[in-house]
């Protein structure tokens, strides 16, 4: 067997292929929206928000509904919750993060413990299995990704605005508030749609990494996300190595 038909045997595998497309798919998620995040400083909103979707597997796995669906729904709200209380309670962001983030992870651990069997169905939610997704997995993935990237592709210039600028961006009439707050929905969209691939505990240096580094090497917003990209990329084929 030549090196050639050597690199193209695993594409004879359905789950291989299936693996490729999700890690894809992941990496431009990732990178594109990781770019915000280490723009505006949001690393640890990322941590917290990627913690906070396993109580919501966990309920979703009891009571038998999609689990994918009960992770959103506990991360979409934890990200929201924390925009809430840190604008009205005047403690500082970090405070409410750190707390969220161990309260939510702790309920989770708590909810998960309370199964009497082994559930290996969610231990791939903590560490990843990119191996594992199914063909619908690739369909729900695609679906969520394609969607965050029409809201990226219709509102690009305001978040990016309001990310590089948030007092000029609200003197010009940009409701700065709601697009934060569409970045957090959006974190926690990606956080999501990671989870399989790389897990919870992997997810953040998933977001933040490839945008960070990418950061160091180029000056313009466009050259980051797309270096970003190519990270991010990188990462998902050594990961799934």
């Amino acid at each position: 067997m030549n090196p050639f038909d050597l690199l193209l045997a695993p594409l004879a595998y359905d789950f291989f292929v299936r693996a490729l497309i999700a890690s894809a798919l992941v990496g431009v998620a990732c990178a594109i929206v990781g770019s915000f995040v280490v723009l505006k400083g949001m690393s640890f909103i990322g941590d917290a928000v990627s913690h906070a979707a396993f109580p919501g597997i966990v309920i979703a796995y009891l009571i038998g509904a999609p689990i994918i669906l009960g992770g959103a729904i506990a991360a979409i709200g934890t990200a929201l919750g924390i925009g809430v209380i840190t604008r009205r309670s005047g403690l500082r962001a970090d405070a409410i993060i750190g707390v969220l983030f161990a309260g939510m992870f702790a309920l989770g651990i708590a909810l998960f413990s309370s199964i009497p069997n082994y559930v290996g169905d969610l231990f791939h939610f903590l560490f990843g299995d990119v191996l594992g997704i199914s063909l619908g997995d690739v369909q729900a993935l695609t679906i969520l990704v394609l969607g965050l990237l029409l809201v990226l592709r219709l509102l690009w210039k305001e978040l990016l605005f309001a990310t590089f600028d948030p007092l000029g961006s609200g003197a010009a009439g940009l409701p700065v508030r709601r697009l934060d707050d569409l970045l957090l929905i959006l974190i926690a969209v990606t956080i999501v749609v990671s989870l399989q691939a790389v897990g919870i505990v992997l997810v953040v240096a998933m977001i933040t990494t490839p945008a960070a580094t990418a950061q160091l090497l180029v000056k313009r917003f466009s050259a980051m996300v797309y270096t970003s990209l190519q990270n991010s990329i990188n990462a998902m084929r050594g990961a799934r190595q």
